[in-house]
């Protein structure tokens, strides 16, 4: 199971329905968010470069989890909650790609798949998460912030475990583990390793900005609204 714990799902572990099912699902998602990097304001752009590229770096650095493997966090929800969702879309659809192409980390007929788990479903929860705890409980932003993360890194790590669980059901011979193998141990790597590494630097980074730059929370909520 070393080989799956990972959130970039290889080539060769999802059978071609359920790559082209993603492929498929993609296409409109992306549309929508380079769609909407119009909403950017000019200020902003160098914000999205500079995100970005600290998504690429934090994908970089494994951490050991049990069994062998390693696990790492996305920073999605980072540029969720300082830019939008939909911004974490487009950084990370660029970052795996780049991944993808040049260091062989996921794969190519996997790739949508994997946008949609890091750039998709981990931002958007991220985020959404976040909004919950700040607008409604009335939680601390950056405890928020750090709870969002956390959810939203597990979340994916179990969407993955879900893909990659039900490929001896619908196309035998590529993802050998089923479903009661794949969710758990995607689940319990990222709860115990990656979620709190999320959260923790979600959290500082969250900290650092309001302290630093208040302004950068006031052209989100202007973005937000145009979006």
């Amino acid at each position: 199971m070393k080989e799956v714990v990972k959130l970039h799902i290889p080539d060769g572990y999802l059978g071609p329905y359920t790559c082209a099912f993603f492929y498929l699902i993609m296409i409109p998602i992306w549309y929508k968010a380079f769609r909407w990097l119009k909403n950017l304001k000019p200020s902003q752009v160098p914000l999205l470069g500079v995100l970005t590229a600290f998504s690429f770096l934090v994908m970089m650095y494994n951490m050991p989890v049990p069994g062998g493997t390693t696990a790492h966090i996305v920073g999605g929800t980072i540029i969720a909650i300082l830019i939008s969702p939909w911004a974490a879309t487009v950084s990370l659809t660029i970052v795996l790609l780049i991944q993808a192409l040049f260091f062989g980390d996921g794969g190519i007929t996997t790739y949508a798949a994997n946008v949609f788990n890091m750039g998709v479903v981990l931002p958007f929860v991220g985020y959404y998460a976040y909004r919950f705890l700040t607008r409604r409980l009335k939680l601390n932003e950056i405890v928020s912030a750090g709870i969002g993360a956390y959810v939203g890194i597990v979340t994916a790590a179990i969407m993955a475990g879900i893909e990659l669980g039900i490929q001896p059901y619908l196309q035998p011979g590529y993802c050998p583990y089923p479903l009661r193998v794949s969710v758990p141990a995607m689940a319990i790597a990222h709860l115990v390793t990656a979620g709190p590494a999320a959260a923790v630097v979600t959290a500082a980074v969250v900290w650092y900005v309001k302290k630093s730059r208040p302004d950068l929370f006031a052209m989100r909520t202007i973005t937000k609204t145009r979006g």
